[in-house]
């Protein structure tokens, strides 16, 4: 099996996964401001990297995942100056900051529970890490890399290049453009040039979350949270940090600078960034109303909705894609997503009941044993270049035509021998539960349901009560199942 590979941002080249202290691996993940509803490009980002750490754990990683709470210092416009976030919306609803940050970050949690993402190992919040920011300002000061501003501490962005570091060298943005790019913003004028970003920024009279610090009453920039709490709980140098490509300029670059500005190590060995998910070709945008959240996709309510899709159709068609390319959500797209579950399953559920059972006198097929080594072979190759989930969902749905061929007969069972069906069934059922996050969703035991009217359907059938028949597979059509009347019994299926 070749070697995991991964595409790292910062060298722009596919490198081979090699952790700084095997077998363990830490990753840190941008997680969300809780100021309003995690949206669908939230949930493609957080689930990607769920699929990743899911796949780590499988080759055998022992995985450190810490994926942060923002609810502090996320200012509107993502800029340095203007409302906090999550303060403008307690304004608003005149409510407590923490109770918009509860409210909020109970949604998220949800919503990552439906989708069946893992709990991360650790989820810090900025506000529980305010002294750890407050220290790692004042030994990027102590370094000569930040300098106050009536009350204000702003990174040096000049010094830190004048210091052979390079700021924009994972964006790929140059300091010049980012001069002449910038914009006159209200209060800039504190700052020696227009690059340099906050720190530490002292509280106007009418922002709500404060807290005293070395240089009065203030509260911590954006970006120096994700710094302190990576540091901390994954330490000065770790393997692995993801996030939006959104992220990539200012946040991540500016994480880069804190880091080395206070420690002297480059923090992250390998960068890895999510692309965006569109709807029907188009950026999801508010204005142009095509912005879906994730309970009008479960409930059917948007208006670019034709019906209600499950979280497990949401799951299976963010699987269809490549994490770092584009992903277009369209009705046709989420039911062919739908009824592409529905098929897996399936044969889930058909896999599991399989048994082998010796018998020497039925030829081994090597032409199949072969076939089916070559597809689970595909299987991996597709994860372990850049997790490409495309690949291999390709490959477990040619696995799938097989055990359904093994199923219904047209292939027989006994032709593979045990090593080949052992690597059929655990493969399926790993990839499709394990690494794929995919779950059954019909909390009902449908299957002893089903068996109770199939031998009802099998007595009507048998007595030639052709019009019992008729009616029953009409009810069970109308639930969503399929009677399968094959050659030696009588099977059921949902409908794809």
């Amino acid at each position: 099996m070749q070697a995991l590979k991964v595409y790292n941002t910062l060298t722009r080249q596919k490198e081979t996964f090699t952790p700084l202290n095997p077998p363990y691996v830490g990753m840190y993940v941008c997680g969300p401001t809780v100021y309003n509803y995690v949206h669908l490009g939230n949930c493609r980002t957080f689930t990607s990297f769920d699929l990743i750490y899911r796949y780590l754990q499988h080759l055998g990683y022992k995985v450190r995942y810490v994926r942060n709470i923002t609810d502090v210092g996320h200012l509107v416009g993502d800029a340095d100056e203007g409302e906090d976030k999550i303060a403008k919306k307690a304004k608003l609803e005149n409510l407590e900051p923490m109770e918009i940050v509860q409210r909020y970050t109970l949604d998220f949690r949800s919503i990552m529970q439906l989708i069946n993402n893992l709990p991360p190992s650790i989820e810090p919040t900025a506000t529980g890490h305010i002294v750890e920011q407050i220290e790692m300002t004042q030994k990027i000061m102590q370094n000569g890399f930040a300098y106050e501003a009536k009350g204000s501490i702003y990174f040096d962005v000049s010094k830190y290049n004048e210091a052979n570091h390079e700021y924009g060298k994972l964006s790929g943005r140059v300091v010049d453009e980012l001069i002449s790019g910038s914009r006159d913003l209200d209060g800039q004028g504190e700052k020696q040039a227009p690059e340099d970003f906050a720190l530490w920024k002292k509280a106007s009279k009418e922002h709500i979350m404060r807290w005293n610090s070395p240089w009065g009453e203030g509260f911590p920039g954006w970006h120096l949270e994700c710094s302190v709490m990576s540091s901390k709980y994954l330490g000065l140098q770790f393997d692995i940090h993801g996030g939006g490509m959104d992220l990539k300029f200012p946040h991540h670059e500016c994480e880069i600078a804190q880091c080395v500005g206070a420690n002297d190590t480059e923090p992250v060995k390998y960068w890895l960034h999510t692309n965006m998910l569109t709807v029907n070709g188009t950026k999801m945008s508010k204005s142009l109303g095509n912005s879906i959240l994730p309970h009008e996709l479960f409930t059917g309510t948007h208006t670019l909705l034709t019906q209600a899709y499950s979280a497990m159709t949401l799951r299976f068609m963010m699987l269809q894609t490549h994490y770092r390319s584009t992903m277009d959500m369209s009705n046709d797209a989420l039911k062919a997503a739908q009824k592409g579950y529905k098929r897996v399953m399936n044969g889930l559920r058909i896999v599991k009941k399989m048994q082998y059972q010796e018998n020497l006198e039925i030829p081994k097929d090597e032409k199949q044993i072969a076939e089916i080594e070559k597809i689970v072979s595909e299987m991996y190759e597709g994860m372990n270049d850049d997790f490409n989930t495309a690949v291999a969902l390709a490959g477990l749905l040619n696995l799938l035509k097989k055990i359904n061929s093994f199923h219904n007969g047209v292939l027989n069972i006994n032709s593979l021998d045990q090593k080949t069906f052992d690597l059929t069934k655990n493969t399926f059922i790993s990839f499709v539960e394990d690494i794929f996050g995919l779950r059954e969703e019909n909390q009902a035991d449908l299957g002893e349901v089903m068996h109770v009217f199939l031998e009802i359907y099998r007595e009507a059938k048998h007595n030639k009560n052709f019009e019992q028949v008729d009616k029953l597979r009409a009810h069970f059509k109308s639930l969503g199942v399929v009677v399968k009347d094959m050659k030696d019994k009588i099977d059921w299926a949902f409908e794809e």
